[in-house]
């Protein structure tokens, strides 16, 4: 039986909240302050701790702050009867999973613990016991996404898939373009043969025409044994060839002739080799402009340009992050061989603040070390301190290096500042940070319409005051 402790000193409303809880099979432990809370936690094993912010004088958030001196782990939901956006970022800093405030019911916290535990709300029997995690997705289809973009990527695909055209997949770093080129291949009549995939900056210059072409016995030194190459490979199936406006000029060339010929010949041979092939190409930057650079040759470009699938990054996908995350937690736990952690809106809200540069790579990358580092059944903000740090590392790179950046004018560069930091500074400290007097940027964020969260002067969580400062 999953056992919840209930902090709060109104007893008819912890009486209401146990009697529901009982119906749902839910046993409720009652505490009426945070000394029986921590004595509770010390002595029973609880699974959710459902939490008062105002207790007479003490707080749900010295409750956090306890467990957090007695290392006890356990997932928190604080609620209260007051509007205070400074005491919610507080709760969730110091690691509760949830933050809920008026107007709530009965129902809603009801909702919110059951989400959180897991369990279904109706009790339903015949619900698998992580039906509040799970998510509908077609099953044709491995992209995860219900975007407008995607649906229009996804239903091109399955009209592509089955012809022979090459294609160009362009999009940022991360974005997927390689899963894109799989289920091309996937909805293909080669799907039965092999699905080759190429990094074409990986390989280095003098080394690119053995590798993509093959070479025969002594053709140059060091070549000891004769090679198929990777063209030979892939043949009847599909080769992807990703970053390929890092393919070296000369390789171009003889690329163009295997697109429009359909033959290879090995390095150091007479002979020519027929194949059948599909060439998918895919790049992170503007082909085009490649093109106008000098970097790619023009006809190979519009030879491979016969179908041009763009991939959306990440930061305009809206809702997919929320789909992604939970594909990308599932995956990352079972293959951590770790149970399923939950998690909170409010972290949701939290990471879709973020750009996500490296797109859904990056966001891969970030849940697995959350889940790695974390101690808890339940992943918080606080799992995902190292994004704010690595923020910083970013803007620190970019401006002592010569890599390039959006252009942006000062303006819109303090703009940026002001809206991506407002939430970790203080005013004082944030105006400091971009060289500028308080009256100044209070007449900056006026004019840009970028507001902090007013606080309510409520003589009664006036008793909060030293907890926070």
């Amino acid at each position: 039986m999953i056992r919840i402790l209930l902090v709060d000193n109104d007893l008819e409303f912890a009486n209401n909240i146990i009697k529901i809880f009982a119906k749902q099979n839910l046993e409720v432990i009652h505490a009426l302050d945070t000394d029986e809370a921590l004595l509770n936690l010390k002595e029973d094993l609880i699974d959710l701790i459902l939490c008062e912010l105002v207790l007479n004088k003490q707080t749900g958030l010295q409750l956090l702050k306890y467990m957090e001196a007695e290392e006890i782990i356990c997932p928190t939901i604080i609620y209260t009867n007051y509007t205070s956006h400074r005491y919610e970022k507080q709760a969730l800093e110091l690691g509760a999973v949830e933050y809920i405030q008026p107007p709530f019911t009965h129902s809603q916290l009801v909702a919110s613990v059951n989400r959180i535990i897991n369990i279904s709300v109706d009790q339903n029997n015949n619900d698998e016991h992580n039906s509040a995690v799970t998510y509908s997705l077609d099953n044709d289809q491995e992209m995860i996404g219900e975007s407008e973009d995607m649906r229009i990527l996804k239903k091109t695909i399955k009209q592509v898939g089955p012809c022979d055209a090459t294609v160009l997949i362009q999009g940022e770093s991360g974005t997927g373009k390689e899963l894109v080129a799989k289920l091309i291949h996937t909805h293909s009549h080669r799907r039965e043969n092999k699905f080759l995939a190429v990094n074409c900056g990986a390989i280095p210059v003098e080394l690119m025409e053995s590798e993509f072409f093959g070479h025969v016995k002594g053709a140059f030194t060091g070549a000891v044994h004769e090679t198929e190459g990777l063209i030979r490979q892939a043949n009847n199936g599909t080769l992807f060839l990703d970053e390929i406006a890092e393919l070296d000029k000369s390789l171009q060339v003889k690329l163009l002739r295997v697109l429009e010929e359909r033959v290879v010949r090995p390095v150091g041979s007479n002979n020519e080799y027929k194949v059948n092939i599909r060439v998918i190409a895919a790049g992170n930057k503007d082909l085009m402009d490649e093109v106008k650079r000098g970097n790619m040759r023009e006809d190979l470009y519009y030879r491979l340009n016969v179908i041009h699938l763009t991939v959306p990054p990440l930061r305009e996908r809206g809702d997919d992050f929320i789909l992604l995350f939970k594909h990308i937690m599932k995956s990352c736990c079972k293959k951590l061989n770790k149970n399923y952690l939950h998690f909170s809106d409010s972290l949701i809200n939290y990471l879709m603040e973020f750009d996500w540069p490296g797109n859904v790579r990056e966001l891969e990358n970030a849940i697995e070390r959350a889940i790695i580092m974390s101690n808890s059944k339940v992943l918080n903000i606080k799992d995902f301190d190292f994004l704010k740090e690595q923020l910083r590392l970013d803007i620190l790179y970019e401006s002592t290096t010569n890599k390039m950046i959006k252009p942006m004018s000062i303006e819109q560069y303090t703009k940026e500042i002001v809206r991506l930091y407002q939430n970790y500074y203080s005013e004082k400290d944030l105006a400091n940070l971009l060289g500028i007097g308080r009256k100044t940027l209070w007449m900056r964020r006026n004019k840009w319409g970028i507001h902090r969260e007013k606080k309510n002067k409520m003589d009664c969580l006036h008793s909060l005051d030293y907890v926070v400062n």
